[in-house]
């Protein structure tokens, strides 16, 4: 049979064996978020925090971001941050809130998107055997309803609500959504909601 001799070594490698890896690192993952289940909750997050300060939320989006967020509430680790690593005795350093909120918007974003492209090269089928995939069958498909309803705006979207974070990022991937698009859309509506998250514990915080 004759090889394809146009695709370089790099994109022979990505498409031969792409969706190995990225299963292989959801894995990794999925080890990584029932460990910190375990040992912890909303608690131990912010204790990660304080020890190990961006790096450690950084992580953390990522698990979020992968629906594998297993031991704390999504909604509580921006704020959670600010109030740790940006409150000051006379306010807020608001270099650190960039940072944590850049940190946040980029770690979702990898997660939610190592799970879109196993959608986009696995299939939906080949998800919903997967052990560490959490999402029913019938929940998946209310979410597809949702995509083929709002197309593509569904995306970020989806990612601005709490009850909805993340979960049309499998239904973008089986229809195969354009990947730059995805990742694009994803981290606006990421950004949108930690903002709004940030300036809502800022707030509050002020009056504590």
């Amino acid at each position: 049979m004759a090889t394809d001799t146009s695709r370089g070594p790099v994109r022979t490698f990505a498409e031969d064996y792409g969706l190995l890896v990225v299963a292989a690192g959801f894995a990794l993952l999925g080890v990584a978020g029932i460990a910190l289940y375990v040992f912890g909750d909303t608690a131990y997050a912010e204790r990660l925090l304080e020890r190990y300060g961006l790096a450690a939320l950084f992580l953390v989006f990522v698990l979020e971001g992968a629906m594998l967020l297993y031991f704390a509430p999504s909604e509580a680790l921006v704020p959670a941050a600010v109030a740790i690593l940006a409150r000051t005795g006379g306010g807020y350093d608001f270099p650190s809130v960039a940072a944590i909120l850049a940190v946040a918007v980029a770690g979702a974003t990898v997660g939610q998107t190592a799970l879109f492209l196993l959608a986009k090269r696995g299939g939906r089928e080949w998800l919903l055997d997967r052990p560490w995939f959490r999402v029913s069958e019938d929940r998946l498909d209310r979410f597809g309803h949702m995509f083929d309803r709002f197309g593509i705006l569904a995306v970020p979207l989806s990612n601005m609500l709490l009850l909805t974070r993340g979960m049309l990022t499998v239904p973008a991937g089986v229809a195969g959504m354009e990947t730059r698009r995805f990742v694009a859309l994803s981290a606006l509506g990421t950004l949108s909601f930690e903002v709004l998250l940030a300036a809502t514990a800022m707030g509050v915080l002020e009056l504590v």
